[in-house]
């Protein structure tokens, strides 16, 4: 079994990789931890603009570089066959995109379970990808009950 799992370092992150890592450890599965930077709106590369631009954008990678890497070594240490990536691009196009390249049997997303209002101004990830991706799913809700 191959998964990819999207994660955003909220609050719900935590319990997508418990879930995961229960997968994983039970299944065998190879899985592809991902996270999308998207790109600010008016940012136009790294060739042109002032530097503080550039060095903002270069931090801002690098500290979610450290992250998603701090967490897959954890995973690997509990030994699940896990490779990180850090991507750029709009989220939900960008997670269908990898999960169709890399041949996935199932994307492994989290929802908030943020109000309406949330979802009418900002947009959902886990129902962009439910209602794009050809893929199976598994949506890990914030909450428990």
């Amino acid at each position: 079994m191959k998964l990819l799992v999207a994660i955003d370092f909220s609050e719900v992150t935590e319990l997508i990789l418990e879930k995961v890592e229960e997968i994983a450890l039970k299944t065998g599965a190879k899985v592809w931890l991902i996270h999308v930077v998207r790109p600010e709106p008016d940012f136009i590369g790294y060739e042109v603009g002032p530097d503080s631009e550039r060095n903002f954008m270069a931090k801002r990678f690098r500290d979610k570089h450290v992250k998603i890497q701090e967490v897959s070594e954890k995973l690997k240490k509990r030994g699940i066959n896990i490779t990180p990536l850090l991507v750029q691009g709009p989220t939900v196009e960008t997670i269908i995109e990898k999960a169709k390249k890399l041949n996935v049997d199932m994307i492994v997303s989290g929802s908030h379970g943020h109000g309406r209002m949330f979802y009418i101004m900002v947009g959902s990830t886990s129902k962009g990808l439910i209602k794009k991706s050809p893929i199976p799913m598994l949506i890990i809700p914030a909450k428990k009950n």
